[in-house]
């Protein structure tokens, strides 16, 4: 296209933007039409794509961060033919494709869900990644964002880790339009406060004007040409351009243009350009799966010693990189705590190092999965609490993605609170879709590493610092949505539902009680969700009361779960929930458990509590 026909492309996709927004009576218009001549730029002469193809392995990748202007994306999709007038015309309604901030779960085109600012430049870094660490076709990855969101934090650790690996197929596009949702933000037009903290994370920048498609076009030339760094093109433009009623105007961000025909007529009115992005270069297919013999790691049962569960994470991931060639690897930099040092070490070139970057390890692991692999994310469990939105996110993606928190617990010992993951089973169990495993020994933790890999949706696997007995034998079966029913007998008088460290804790307290004449159940819930519902009831209608014991804080962990398998009107049995209560100081494991009323001695004496209580009864 020359210069006159791009600029009438911009035009028509503010104009489509604002007939988007107007039909539905919401939207993010004039944050669409900021952006548009850079998105006619993009798509007239540069992305490399094939819309009737969007897994063709050489196609370049597209990310909107900046996902309120979705109006801007859907009007594109509009311009190369992907979908039609009357498409456009139901956005935002029940049912379409056409969500108000764009998700891969209804369109094919969309590499991730974004709207949450912040994390398209983290997720495109990951698929950057994938596209020069692993696949190596040649795809370019452009993410549009806006200016409001560089002021979170996700966006540099982003920064900085696409520097360090020298991602030179990764194009950040900034609209810096000035302002955000209330009013300007921190730098407004001041290009270069946005160029000289990219450049002073490893950066190639280029300042443009970001309605002037022949400087737009040039800067996007530079971009591919430079090698060895990222490439941020930041992009002066106006909020609601070419519409005099709200350019450059405060107060009318996230809504329709007061009055749209008028605007339509001052955009020139509606066009029907079609245009036909250049096509994608001949490419292999997506990572060939170079399939081994998976061979878990296996223990005795009753190793000398014991065995911690985070030291068979990493032995079973090893083993599960070996068998398949599309599992990775990531780490916040504790790999040597969390014991994924060992994949990187046996399988170096599919681990990720992301130091400490929570945010940005779990976003990477996003843009890995939206390129088909397999990704095992792994640090302490307190430090998942910073990176819960994107958790939260790879949830709305639909990502296949595996989070590994070590270091569970008050059972840590010595290190205190601060390191203490005891929000964790609730904060994952409440991600939609996922499932939350929390393995008490070496086997059972290998068994359920292998199982991940094949699950769907966000996946958490609970491990511990400390060595545990090994219970099970290498030929146990420990299937997602089971539990292990440790002691039974018909002389029960009530069961001890444990997970993790607690459940070494139930069975030491069943065995004191046996010798007391107390016969107890013992359940080994290892899959918090989904839950073992048909075991729990049997256990409550068998022994009338059920104890939780948890080393996490009693608020939507163990207890809650087990909640769970009696929410469907089923009468909820006598329960009684031993949880961290407390705020935990520094001790050593077995006083920590013991402070907490988790350990043995704790349980023993609850269970006595109900019994003595049942008999005055």
């Amino acid at each position: 296209m020359n210069t006159a026909e791009l600029v009438d492309l911009g035009q028509q996709l503010r104009v489509d933007s604002v007939r988007a927004a107007d039909a539905a009576g919401s939207g993010h218009p004039t944050s669409s039409m900021s952006a548009a001549d850079l998105m006619a730029v993009l798509l007239a002469h540069h992305i490399r794509y094939d819309f009737d193809r969007p897994a063709h392995p050489g196609n370049d990748r597209f990310v909107l961060s900046k996902g309120h202007a979705s109006p801007l994306l859907y009007a594109s999709y509009k311009a190369v033919g992907a979908i039609d007038d009357a498409e456009l015309a139901t956005f935002r309604r029940l049912g379409s494709r056409l969500e108000g901030h764009p998700t891969p779960r209804r369109l094919p085109w969309v590499e991730t869900a974004t709207g949450s600012l912040g994390q398209g430049l983290p997720v495109g870094v990951g698929i950057a990644l994938s596209g020069k660490r692993l696949e190596r076709t040649g795809y370019r990855v452009w993410v549009l964002c806006g200016d409001s969101e560089l002021a979170e934090g996700s966006v540099w650790e982003a920064a900085e880790h696409a520097a360090h690996e020298h991602l030179d197929n990764l194009t950040a596009i900034v609209d810096v339009n000035r302002l955000g949702q209330r009013g300007p933000t921190r730098h407004g037009h001041d290009l270069d406060a946005y160029a000289r903290r990219f450049q002073a994370f490893g950066w190639h920048t280029v300042e443009v004007d970001g309605h002037d498609v022949d400087a737009v076009d040039r800067a996007y030339g530079e971009a591919i040409s430079t090698s060895g760094q990222p490439t941020a093109i930041l992009a002066r433009t106006l909020k609601g351009k070419g519409v005099e009623a709200v350019q450059d105007r405060e107060g009318l961000h996230g809504k329709p243009l007061p009055d749209a025909d008028e605007a339509i007529a001052e955009l020139g009115g509606r066009r029907d350009v079609r245009i036909h992005v250049h096509e994608p270069p001949a490419a292999r297919m997506l990572h060939a799966v170079r399939a081994g013999h998976l061979e878990l790691p296996r223990w005795d049962k009753g190793t000398e010693d014991g065995v911690a569960t985070r030291d068979a994470y990493g032995q079973a991931l090893a083993a599960l990189g070996t068998g398949r060639g599309d599992v990775v690897a990531l780490d916040g930099e504790v790999s040597d705590s969390t014991r994924a040092e060992l994949f990187a070490k046996e399988h170096p070139d599919r681990y990720f190092e992301c130091y400490i970057a929570e945010q940005q390890m779990v976003a990477a692991a996003v843009g890995l999965a939206a390129r088909g692999f397999v990704p095992y994310a792994s640090t302490f469990a307190a430090f998942l609490t910073r990176a819960y939105d994107f958790v939260r996110m790879a949830s709305v993606s639909g990502a296949g993605i595996n989070l590994v928190g070590s270091h569970a617990g008050v059972a840590i010992g010595q290190d205190g609170p601060s390191q203490m993951g005891l929000e964790d089973l609730a904060m994952m169990r409440a991600v939609h879709g996922s499932t939350v495993l929390y393995p008490c020994d070496a086997n059972q933790t290998a068994h359920l590493v292998g199982a991940m890999a094949s699950l769907e949706g966000v996946r958490y696997l609970r491990t511990s610092r400390g060595k545990s007995p090994v219970i099970y034998g290498p030929e146990e079966e420990f299937p997602v949505g089971g539990a292990k029913v440790l002691r039974s007998s018909d002389r029960d008088r009530l069961t001890v539902v444990a997970a993790g460290v607690t459940v070494h804790e139930a069975l030491a307290a069943a065995d004191a009680l046996q010798g007391q004449g107390i016969a107890v159940r013992v359940v080994d819930l290892y899959s918090v969700k989904p839950v073992a519902r048909l075991t729990l009831r049997r256990a409550a209608e068998e022994t009338g009361c059920l104890v939780t014991v948890e080393d996490h804080h009693e608020e939507g962990g163990l207890g809650d779960a087990v909640l769970d398998a009696f929410v469907d009107g089923r009468p909820v049995p006598r329960l009684v929930r031993l949880a961290v209560r407390t705020m935990p100081g520094s001790a050593a494991p077995d006083e920590q458990l013991h402070a907490a009323g988790i350990d043995a001695e704790s349980i023993a004496a609850a269970a006595r509590l109900l019994v003595e209580e049942a008999i005055v009864r």
